[in-house]
């Protein structure tokens, strides 16, 4: 009698055991079908969903960036496991934003450059960064760090000190205000209108603040904090001035990013101050009056493609060169490296590679670069593409 009542047990811990995997394995079947039908790019929406069982009840719980989620979900999973009538199934999907950030859905950068972060805290690694200006959409709020998406999409976690939150209403008169945007490499912002006086901050190229008045040699400005302070009129433009005028080209990007010849690669650098391979790419379009993807191996798949023979042909100065480990039969194509096309006489591409410098892919040449040329896994246009990835600012009217 004691064995036939074990082997019941056992049958039925079996069949739970059983029935508990199906479950699971239903769940990551629906997860990993609609994240990637909503979520394929995680770096630009937030998709964090798990089950975890107690009693008689499956929890599926967590959090994402997209409405459609939740309610797929519930349509997909729910038929695949109350088909048994054992299980009860409670959906606690929160849609980002949350209820942590109130009516501050918005912070603007409110120092030179912001560094946003790959977690809540400052020992994270760099995942990209922000310049003064900068509008950040606000998704949650964890103690001093906010998780934010950038214009670009990317989300990331940006600490207190770095931007100023606001709400809708504040961010109406921010985005109203008439703006000056910075043209050079780098400089300060001072306290009065004489560049021998008390600095308010440092400040970098693309930056943005509100314009107060102007001068005869100086723009008296404001902070997204209100700081007031003057900037030399030889430095900055008035935004409107420049966005209309700005004529996007081959060589408006080949003289932009020889500015930044000698600067420093910083890992998730996108300013004057330190820039990866991506954000010197995105920097030079920024100031050609294009918002573009963030990293390599998003600018990939954005604009048209160019020289699809790998033969270094048919390219014009501007174009985006991409580089890195080339598909075989086991393993998908991995980019990992951009550059921009000059299109001169001497084959040559300028790039952030230990610091933004000018190669060639002529074997002749004396900047001969022979790592990048034989990784070389295509081209992108941009200039004259319209593209739902390529953001046009002169379209939107910022």
């Amino acid at each position: 009698m004691k064995h036939y009542i074990t082997i019941i047990v056992l049958v039925v811990l079996m069949s739970c055991n059983k029935q508990e995997s199906s479950h699971q394995n239903n769940f990551e079947a629906v997860k990993d079908s609609l994240k990637t039908i909503y979520a394929p790019d995680t770096r630009v929406e937030v998709f964090n969903i798990k089950l975890e069982k107690k009693d008689k009840t499956l929890f599926v719980t967590g959090e994402t960036t997209n409405a459609d989620v939740v309610s797929v979900f519930n349509d997909k999973l729910t038929p695949l496991i109350d088909k048994t009538g054992a299980f009860h199934v409670d959906y606690s999907i929160n849609l980002l934003p949350n209820q942590s950030v109130g009516q501050t859905k918005y912070a603007v950068v409110n120092n030179s450059v912001a560094n946003i972060r790959s977690k809540p805290k400052h020992s994270a690694e760099l995942a990209t960064q922000a310049i003064l200006g900068t509008v950040l959409n606000v998704l949650k709020i964890d103690g001093d760090f906010y998780l934010i998406q950038t214009p670009d999409r990317y989300i990331s976690w940006v600490d207190h000190g770095g931007v100023k939150l606001m709400t809708d209403a504040e961010l109406n008169r921010w985005q109203t205000a008439p703006k000056i945007i910075y043209t050079q490499t780098f400089g300060h912002v001072y306290q009065r209108e004489n560049v021998n006086e008390p600095v308010v901050s440092d400040i970098v190229l693309g930056a943005q603040l509100a314009l107060l008045e102007t001068g005869k040699n100086f723009y008296k400005v404001a902070y997204p904090d209100n700081r007031v302070g003057y900037i030399n009129k030889k430095e900055a433009v008035i935004y409107s001035h420049w966005i209309k005028t700005v004529q996007p080209s081959g060589n408006l990007i080949e003289n932009t990013a020889k500015h930044f010849v000698g600067s420093p690669y910083l890992w998730g650098g996108t300013s004057t101050k330190g820039m990866d391979c991506s954000g010197f790419t995105k920097t030079v379009y920024l100031m050609n009056g294009f918002v573009i993807p963030r990293d390599a191996s998003q600018q990939i798949n954005a604009g048209k493609v160019v020289d699809s023979n790998l033969a270094f042909e048919n390219l014009q100065k501007g174009d985006l060169l991409f580089f890195g480990k080339k598909a075989t039969d086991s393993t998908k194509q991995r980019t990992t490296h951009v550059g921009i096309w000059l299109g001169n006489d001497k084959n040559e591409f300028i790039h952030a590679a230990s610091q933004v410098k000018i190669n060639s892919i002529s074997p002749e040449a004396d900047n001969y670069d022979a790592f990048n040329k034989n990784r070389y896994l295509g081209a992108r246009r941009y200039l004259g593409i319209d593209d739902a990835m390529i953001i046009n600012l002169k379209k939107i009217g910022l």
